[in-house]
């Protein structure tokens, strides 16, 4: 598992449990860790273990760099008892008129996590190599159309944005609660790592999942299973600074590590942008549908685009779009404003052929509930039936972009 649990530190040798357990969060997190777009599982052609020591046989693509896997490497599995990681590296062939026509061996480097320095060898080119030897692994990304539906889930909804701050979470935690209130059994998983806002807005920042079989118990969140990074951190302030890879990691492991019950729904809050969270879970796990959430100001509209573009290329169907923030009402004088524009919603609705899902105004109260971790749905309060019609018009359509079911795909 990720170093979301604290392991006990003991001069015992392990057990042979220890053991097995040890060798299967080391297998996750190979599994884990892309180089580009590409599993480098399946650019291991050896594996050792010895002890702390990993030893790695690799082929890898082309233009990748050495060192930087090797160190990112060596902190993913440092948390797992592994503090020597040796790689010996084949690379491919230098393109066609520039070299040999043979891949290139690397001699054997060694990243010790403990050393005070590191020092990785170039490699040699006048080393030769079999010409029986393999071409360099190539497999293209896995794709929506190659995903199986998750067996205890029915619908994936990801609720998503180009940018921050046009109020996504909000609008994914009464979505779901919404979804709940019209009789659906929910989960919610904070994909947002490094601002997860879900355990706050629900009420439940102070509790921690349980682990059970090496799996992650949701937390009941007001009727609902969630669960996010939030929920394992040692508090509101401690904040998640990892790279990439360990950051896609760490998603992949609450979605899969995760006894999720029977749902109708998971709605996943995506962290705003296209980045390396959004393109791994358009490739590893299976989504219904986006659920894209835009202010109506003209800059707001254009990082929703963006959205759009990148969910249109990763084949995920868009749902529609939620306009949050359309109008402002005075509580003073009872004045309205649309102090973010007007029609924004409207008009990229229209030019990517998608529904407009429901409008939502600016206001206080939206924001207030929330804070206090009681939801307008979760209230019932004025704001709630903005929230109930939009999760009706997400039922509507919904069926239709259903994955097919693997029955067999056993946990």
């Amino acid at each position: 598992m990720f170093n979301f649990i604290k392991k006990r530190t003991s001069d015992k040798p392990e057990t042979p449990q220890q053991q097995a357990e040890r060798d299967s969060a080391v297998d996750k997190v190979l599994l884990g860790y892309e180089v580009g777009t590409i599993s480098i599982a399946t650019m291991v052609t050896g594996l050792e273990r010895d002890g702390d020591q990993l030893t790695l046989d690799l082929r890898l693509p082309v233009n990748s760099n050495p060192e930087t896997i090797q160190q990112e490497l060596g902190q993913l599995l440092h948390p797992h008892g592994i503090k020597t990681i040796h790689m010996n590296v084949r690379l491919p062939a230098p393109a066609k008129g520039t070299g040999s026509t043979l891949p290139k061996q690397m001699p054997k480097t060694t990243n010790a996590m403990d050393a005070q320095s590191q020092s990785v060898s170039k490699p040699d080119s006048g080393t030769k190599t079999d010409p029986t030897d393999e071409p360099p692994i190539a497999k293209a990304a896995p794709t929506q159309a190659s995903l199986t539906a998750h067996p205890r889930i029915r619908h994936i909804i990801v609720v998503a944005s180009g940018k921050g701050g046009v109020g996504k979470s909000t609008t994914t935690v009464n979505i779901a609660l919404a979804l709940q209130k019209l009789g659906n059994r929910v989960g919610v998983l904070d994909a947002d790592i490094y601002g997860p806002s879900m355990p706050t807005m629900l009420g439940v920042a102070d509790i921690r999942p349980q682990l059970e079989n090496e799996q992650f118990v949701p937390i009941d969140a007001r009727g609902m299973a969630m669960l996010s990074i939030g929920s394992l951190l040692d508090g509101d302030n401690t904040p998640v600074a990892w790279r990439g890879p360990k950051a896609t990691g760490a998603l992949m492991q609450l979605y899969n590590q995760t006894s999720w019950p029977q749902l109708d729904y998971l709605v996943i809050d995506m962290p705003p942008g296209t980045g390396d969270i959004q393109l791994t879970l358009a490739q590893r796990i299976p989504v219904t549908g986006a659920v894209i959430v835009t202010t109506p100001q003209h800059i707001a509209l254009l990082d929703a685009q963006k959205g759009i573009e990148m969910f249109n290329k990763t084949n995920i169907p868009v749902l529609g779009v939620v306009e949050n923030m359309a109008l402002h009402t005075c509580s003073n004088c009872g004045t309205t404003e649309a102090i973010f524009g007007v029609g924004g919603g409207e008009m990229i609705a229209e030019q990517y052929q998608v529904p407009l899902l429901g409008q939502l105004p600016l206001a206080s109260g939206i924001r207030a509930q929330v804070d206090k971790g009681e939801p307008s749905v979760l209230v019932d309060d004025e704001f709630a039936s903005y929230y109930i019609n939009i999760a009706k018009n997400i039922e509507a359509n919904i069926n239709k972009f259903a994955k097919p079911a693997d029955d067999k795909r056993i946990f």
